[in-house]
């Protein structure tokens, strides 16, 4: 399936609902790619059978408020 989406003027896409109804998650990658958005559905629970860890939750860690990327950066430069 393709489809077509816009940007809301914050940057946000919305996935289509058929999309998010094939996948048993609410978790996805997207990276950059030859100038190309490639998107893949994450397993939460394979991610931490992995040991790979969380570290920001925006509803656990700051009342539901993202944070932006230059200050979430020099954020995790002071924990390394």
């Amino acid at each position: 399936m393709t489809s077509i989406v816009k940007a809301t003027t914050k940057g946000q896409i919305t996935l289509p609902a058929k999309w998010r109804r094939n996948f048993d998650t609410d978790r996805f990658l997207i990276k950059e790619q030859n100038k190309s958005l490639i998107v893949t559905p994450l397993d939460v629970d394979s991610l931490e059978d992995e040991n790979w860890e969380t570290v920001f939750d925006a509803n656990k860690h700051n009342k539901g408020k993202g944070v932006p990327i230059d200050e979430f950066i020099k954020i995790l430069k002071k924990t390394l």
